[in-house]
């Protein structure tokens, strides 16, 4: 058996075993509740788009705000990726 190590979709890093005689692969249960949890910490947030002028703006939750610390009027850097975005803090 090898030890190998992938990613789910999200980017949850995990660790699992590759035969390499037959190619079965196997996850542990302490793997499976550590992924778990990442999934349960990971709370998925809905916004709504609004017309701004000839934009759209996005309004972030609360939650997000507290979390990430951001302030009003500070820059944030916007990176287009494959199945959305992501926003960083400046």
């Amino acid at each position: 058996m090898t030890e190998l190590t992938a990613k789910t979709p999200e980017g949850v890093e995990y660790h699992y075993f590759k035969c390499s005689r037959c190619g079965e692969e196997i996850v542990d249960m302490k793997q499976l509740h550590n992924v778990a949890q990442k999934y349960r910490e990971m709370k998925a947030f809905h916004a709504k788009l609004s017309k701004w002028g000839m934009s759209l703006g996005l309004r972030i939750p609360k939650e997000l705000v507290k979390k990430y610390h951001f302030k009003e009027e500070a820059k944030v850097t916007i990176v287009p990726e494959d199945k959305g975005i992501r926003i960083i803090p400046a």
